[in-house]
């Protein structure tokens, strides 16, 4: 594991248990087995929507970007941690909850039905 991922259990512990996984070349960060957090590249990233967006960009905080199979630029709703989180636990609790917040409305999203076109006129 990275320096960094290895120390994130300690550093959030005040928020609550989490456990990493292996992807992307780096490691998922999970909370009650949702996805809040990457790292890559020892680069940690927490989970980002409008609701928030502004705490980020309120700190410069760019998104995680990587580069497609056809070599275009993709941006995930992931943004760069602040870095005085990494030394400051009660910190990085409150930006955990922020991120596993957003994380929980992402989930909720995608479970909603989309609704059907109507079919009034069809035979």
């Amino acid at each position: 594991m990275s320096s960094t991922a290895d120390y994130l259990p300690e550093l959030f512990a005040s928020f609550g248990r989490i456990t990493l996984r292996r992807m992307f070349g780096g490691h998922g960060v999970y909370h009650d087995g949702l996805m809040f957090g990457l790292v890559i590249d020892d680069t940690l990233y927490l989970k980002c929507d409008p609701l928030i967006a502004a705490d980020f960009e309120a700190e410069g905080l760019e998104p995680f970007t990587y580069s497609d199979r056809n070599g275009r630029r993709a941006v995930m709703s992931y943004r760069r941690a602040p870095e005085a989180l990494l030394d400051d636990p009660e910190l990085a609790a409150q930006w955990a909850r922020k991120a596993y917040a957003a994380a929980v409305r992402a989930q909720a999203a995608a479970r909603k039905p989309r609704r059907q076109p109507s079919r009034r006129n069809a035979p």
